[in-house]
């Protein structure tokens, strides 16, 4: 459960600075930003698995490249289920999805599959 929240939390740190740093992406007020973050969650567990699966001819044919487009189309999903998540256009849906992917993969780098943070101290 640890795992849960921790990476909620660092996916709420993406969204803002995805909302600081894109100017076609806005979340207005803390509960919107909590709910985005539990949404995309969801959204990237449940509904990416079979759009995935329903485009993967054209991931290979674009070599990987349309699995961008799909992260952006996740993202955008949740802005539309959201009156307080605005994503201006598609530019905006691909550098935000972007920003979040980036600011979860650097922080998987630290916390183990149980949801801690792990150290590896190296002495020589």
């Amino acid at each position: 459960m640890n795992g849960f929240f921790l990476r909620t939390l660092i996916t709420i740190l993406g969204l803002l600075l995805a909302s600081a740093i894109i100017p076609g992406v806005e979340i207005h007020g803390t509960g919107s930003v909590i709910f985005a973050a539990v949404l995309l969650g969801l959204v990237n567990g449940f509904v990416r698995p079979v759009a995935f699966l329903l485009t993967l001819p054209i991931t290979i044919l674009t070599l990987g490249l349309f699995l961008f487009i799909l992260n952006a189309a996740m993202f955008g999903l949740v802005a539309a289920m959201l009156d307080n998540f605005v994503v201006a256009g598609f530019w905006s849906a691909i550098f935000g999805s972007l920003i979040v992917s980036l600011t979860s993969t650097v922080a998987s780098w630290y916390i183990g599959p149980d949801g801690r943070i792990d150290v590896i101290v190296v002495r020589r």
